[in-house]
């Protein structure tokens, strides 16, 4: 699991915004959700795993804190995708309003009929 993935949920997202505050124990993670103990255990050791959360032992009990290193990354990542994408759309609105003027449709290209879009 990556990232991306670990962040589709949307309770450990909000297990990543708690943590971002401040550091927590794991009752006060589990606290704020109408789920069970041992489930929040599994989103945080799903967070653990891909690096977003450390913990560390404190007598009896666990305490949590965010790690934003891997957000650094995922960051870096889409930005550096989104100036890429956002060029594709560029050309993509281009040829459209181009089309739009010219009073033509979007013909049976090469890939629209490789993928059956015809």
């Amino acid at each position: 699991m990556d990232v991306f993935e670990a962040l589709a949920d949307p309770t450990r997202r909000r297990i990543v915004e708690l943590l971002a505050e401040r550091e927590r124990l794991a009752g006060e993670v589990a606290r704020e959700f109408d789920v069970t103990g041992p489930a929040i255990s599994r989103h945080l050791r799903v967070l653990r795993e891909v690096g977003m959360v450390d913990y560390r032992r404190d007598g009896q009990r666990w305490v949590y804190r965010l790690d934003p290193t891997p957000l650094r990354r995922a960051e870096t990542w889409m930005r550096q995708n989104a100036a890429a994408w956002e060029r594709r759309f560029q050309s993509l609105g281009q040829e459209l309003d181009s089309m739009a003027a010219s009073g033509s449709e979007p013909g049976p290209g090469p890939e629209r009929k490789r993928h059956g879009l015809h």
